[in-house]
């Protein structure tokens, strides 16, 4: 198989990984594993923004901030405004954000997991288009791996807390399994979009970073702060941060 194609689909196959442990586990995930691995999302996340997204659209900008600064905020922007128009519910929560709708609560924990899916799908597909311009397959692998990584405790924090509202093992995990659907079509639609405007690339990274970063800030941060047994979140995080930045330097 092509290996872009197996690339674009490892994140995917992380996330029902991580959602069959509904299968497997009781209906709730324990707070002390849920902090933990939040963390370790949060830590993957973080350096894969910074080593394989930022730095590189500096690099390939010769040297210049300005795309990876004009990129950065437009993919905040975007979440942003995403966030904004699409009604849902984070994990924990019991007040939906975005404009008022009738959908129910597990449409609307879907679509908040899909809002935070969407940026990663489009930091495989923007890493595996820098390979034309100096980027080595090996370094977008490492991104592959790092998402896919941090997908498997995001599929089971998903999955499980559907089961908790009432939902069957198995629908509740495919609708965890679904929401990584959007990561290999966003992969997809940089890919197409890299290859009409390969000039604009270094901003396409750092788009693909502000993404990754609102994503971090504005969920995963807040929820790892919440309660008790913080300090695991921070020791999940210093680890997925640590694996990530090793995997881009030893892959890459």
């Amino acid at each position: 198989m092509n290996p872009i194609i197996i690339g674009i689909l490892l994140p995917l196959a992380g996330t029902m990984v991580g959602s069959a442990f509904v299968f497997f586990m009781k209906k709730e995930i324990p707070d002390r594993l849920q902090k933990t691995l939040l963390g370790f999302a949060s830590g993957v996340m973080v350096a894969a923004s910074v080593w394989s997204l930022l730095i590189p659209s500096i690099e390939m900008a010769s040297e210049s901030i300005v795309p990876a600064a004009v990129g950065f905020m437009a993919g905040i922007g975007f979440l942003l405004l995403i966030d904004e128009l699409t009604p849902h519910l984070h994990l924990g929560a019991q007040k939906a954000e975005g404009p008022r709708s009738r959908l129910s609560r597990t449409a609307m924990l879907a679509l908040a997991v899909t809002i935070h899916n969407l940026p990663e799908g489009m930091a495989v597909g923007v890493v595996y288009a820098g390979e034309t311009q100096g980027l080595t397959m090996s370094a977008a692998l490492a991104v592959a791996i790092g998402i896919a990584l941090q997908n498997i405790p995001e599929g089971a924090i998903i999955s499980m807390p559907m089961h908790s509202e009432g939902n069957s093992r198995w629908r509740s995990f495919l609708i965890g399994s679904l929401s990584g659907v959007v990561e290999p079509v966003g992969s997809v639609a940089i890919l197409m979009l890299a290859s009409v405007l390969g000039a604009a690339l270094p901003f396409l990274l750092a788009f693909a970073a502000g993404a990754m970063m609102y994503v971090v800030v504005e969920e995963l941060i807040p929820e790892t702060a919440q309660g008790r047994h913080t300090n695991l979140s921070t020791i999940g995080f210093a680890v997925g941060f640590v694996l990530m930045m090793a995997m881009d330097v030893v892959l890459g």
